[in-house]
């Protein structure tokens, strides 16, 4: 994939809702992504999942009744892809199953995702979260993944 400085130029349509078929070691789940809620989010995780970024990545964060999170090329919650997103922080709520994009000291990571495991309400006002989505399917996949377990890959379709 070409390094990049800056979020990808936008890729996804508007008037198309988009899904993500999370394919790990585990087993699949699938997110709704919310592209009126954060449209530069949801097109750089259609951009990196399309380009492969996110293929054998791992899972390095699993926090019990917290959080699942991947997504980091480094393996150690410090990576991204090189470049950092905008804020798009929304009223959506911080519910279990909900997808959001890790922050780092300097801003918005860029490639970095979690799932919910648990509510967690107080997202919304701790520091800067792009909320993106939800899990739709496979929640049980989600539960059950560990530190290490792999991301085969990431499809995207369109409808």
């Amino acid at each position: 994939m070409q390094q990049r400085t800056t979020p990808p130029p936008t890729e996804i349509d508007p008037n198309r809702s988009y899904s993500a078929t999370v394919r790990t070691s585990r087993g699949d789940f699938t997110l709704q992504l919310n592209a009126g809620s954060a449209p530069v989010t949801v097109n750089n995780f259609v951009h990196l999942a399309g380009n492969r970024f996110y293929d054998g990545l791992t899972f390095h964060r699993v926090v019990p009744g917290f959080v699942v999170q991947g997504g980091d090329p480094d393996g150690n919650g410090t990576g991204g892809p090189g470049y950092k997103l905008p804020d798009e922080t929304n009223p959506s709520p911080w519910v279990k199953g909900s997808l959001g994009m890790a922050s780092s000291p300097a801003g918005v990571n860029g490639s970095q995702f979690f799932v919910l495991l648990g509510d967690a309400p107080y997202l919304a006002d701790s520091g800067v979260y792009n909320h993106f989505g939800m899990v739709t399917s496979g929640e049980e996949v989600v539960t059950s993944l560990q530190i290490g377990d792999t991301i085969r890959t990431i499809d995207i379709s369109a409808q």
